[in-house]
């Protein structure tokens, strides 16, 4: 059997080396030998955990848009190859460093990294890892991180979206698609009016609770929303997608409307038009997650605990899409970048 990755097919053999003879116990990695090539499946000796580090058994890992971009070299930030790719995942704890307080062995947790999850151990810092409440499963809570922490950060923190006001998300049917609405209709009381690629994709935003959706494949987007809103506009744009859907969606906005720039999942970055922002008193911002946890930690840290209460509560529901075994750790990645994916693409190292 054969797999495509990067656009080209590869035996699925190709996929596993061995590193050598090696003593004492091993784990199987992910690794990323060469840019914009598939990755490979190594067993890897583990190292030795630090004072204030945490070793955790890793059950699920998140698939995103940005672990791609980084094994294409083609990310803000840019690991020393060989590395292991994956910025968050659920696991639990196998082993603690000597000066750590926050979690103990057997504890469930999430966590978050900047490279290395995708393996089926993982070591990271105590100030890294959350602990799971009872209730929530850790494919649920492996969704959280990336997805939730960003669309928690884009409306609350962002955006400031206030109850009863209208947000327009693009690339609605993605894993952040997905989180901003379950964010925004069921947390923040908005009303949400979800843009996609397809019917089907439609459907399933509004299956999530938008209470419209626009197919942005059939006509102009800012036509298809001035006809469900009137020329007022909405409240808050969440954008993933930028490019032409980028500057749509920015007319979109009301008089003191705010758009929020998550990413360019189009691959084409769009030129803001500075006068639009003057004329129609609006606001373009942007949400970098990683940047987060290294300058504001205290807000990143209470996004994602909130994240998980409300996961305990019912209150939000994470939307998997397809899990996928770490042998197809590059079936996963052209999921991602073919479009295929609905919710959260997980990689389950069990």
């Amino acid at each position: 059997m054969a797999v495509v990755a990067w656009g080209r097919c590869f035996p699925r053999a190709w996929l596993y080396r061995r590193a050598g003879q090696r003593c004492g116990r091993q784990y199987r990695a992910a690794l990323c030998i060469q840019l914009k090539k598939p990755l490979v499946i190594e067993e890897v000796v583990p190292r030795p955990v630090r004072p204030h580090e945490v070793r955790v058994n890793v059950h699920f890992c998140g698939v995103n848009f940005a672990d791609i971009l980084v094994c294409r070299g083609q990310y803000q930030e840019r690991p020393h190859l060989p590395f292991t790719p994956g910025m968050e995942f659920s696991g639990i704890v196998l082993e603690t460093g000597a000066d750590v307080s926050t979690v103990k062995e057997g504890d469930r947790v999430i966590g978050v990294s900047s490279s290395n999850s995708m393996a089926e151990e993982c070591i990271t810092h105590q100030e890294t890892l959350w602990k799971v409440p009872e209730g929530v499963s850790l494919q649920e809570a492996a969704v959280l991180p990336v997805s939730y922490g960003t669309a928690f950060l884009a409306l609350q923190h962002r955006a400031c979206t206030k109850p009863g006001e209208t947000v327009l998300v693009t690339a609605a049917a993605g894993a952040t698609g997905l989180a901003v609405i379950d964010v925004a209709t069921n947390v923040l009381q908005a009303k949400v009016i979800a843009a996609a690629g397809s019917e089907q994709k439609c459907k399933l935003a509004m299956q999530r609770g938008a209470q419209s959706c626009v197919n942005y494949t059939e006509g102009s987007l800012k036509e298809a929303v001035r006809k469900l809103v009137g020329s007022a506009g909405v409240n808050v744009v969440i954008d993933t997608v930028g490019g032409d859907t980028f500057l749509e969606a920015l007319h979109s906005l009301s008089f003191e409307g705010r758009i929020v720039v998550v990413g360019f999942a189009g691959g084409t970055i769009a030129s803001v038009p500075a006068n639009l922002l003057l004329l129609k008193n609006i606001s373009a911002v942007g949400v970098y997650w990683g940047r987060y946890q290294k300058q504001n930690f205290p807000v990143f840290s209470s996004i994602l605990s909130s994240a998980l209460q409300y996961c305990q509560q019912g209150r939000i529901q994470p939307q998997v899409g397809v899990v996928f075994k770490l042998e197809e750790v590059n079936d996963a990645f052209v999921h991602v970048t073919e479009r295929k994916s609905t919710g959260k693409v997980l990689i389950s190292l069990k």
